[in-house]
């Protein structure tokens, strides 16, 4: 089974979105760092669409597809969907929405992601808006936003927090051991 870069390498492989000419913004941030609530603000001042990956991933599990069965449980381990899944379905939403500004919240979450969704669309965002926010902050509001998610966990929550990698590397490598203990305590029990 081929990938979606794969199907886009393919002679005559093009996408709709291109020729649509949509301008993107992608909107990163940790989980509780405040993404949704300021792609809302952007939504009222700017006229752009907010797009959360996230909701698009839900909204497919709550199909009963088999994509939304394999969605379903990678989000409650806390791990990152293909990108082909999530691409097809932004790509879905920005076709069918009458609009040319796009705030996709959530998506890319990691290298391969951008680089198949600029490959696959023919679409380089604009620019990457990024909400830095402390693993403290963002755990308190995740836990209390008691939106009923599967993710709303401080076991999947602690997977997601990233490591700030800009300081000496003894400082770096204990940051990394602090995510790795847990793990390690529970194969030991």
């Amino acid at each position: 089974m081929g990938t979606v870069v794969d199907a886009a390498n393919k002679e005559g492989a093009k996408s709709a979105l291109s020729e649509k000419k949509p301008k993107v913004v992608f909107v990163l941030g940790g989980p509780g760092s405040g993404k949704g609530t300021q792609c809302a603000n952007i939504v009222e001042h700017f006229g752009y669409t907010h797009l959360s990956a996230g909701d698009l991933l839900r909204a497919e599990i709550k199909s009963g597809s088999e994509n939304g069965t394999m969605i379903q449980n990678m989000i409650s381990e806390g791990t990152i969907v293909p990108s082909e899944v999530t691409i097809k379905l932004l790509e879905k939403a920005i076709m069918e929405i009458d609009n040319d500004k796009f705030l996709i919240d959530g998506f890319p979450r990691n290298e391969e992601n951008r680089a198949a969704f600029e490959l696959v669309t023919g679409i380089v965002p604009e620019f990457v808006l990024f909400f830095d926010c402390s693993e403290e902050e963002m755990e308190r509001r995740l836990l209390g936003r008691n939106q009923g998610r599967v993710d709303d966990n401080i076991e999947t929550i602690r997977k997601r927090f990233k490591i700030d990698a800009g300081k000496p590397v003894e400082e770096v490598f204990e940051a990394v051991k602090a995510v790795f203990a847990p793990v390690e305590d529970k194969a030991a029990a």
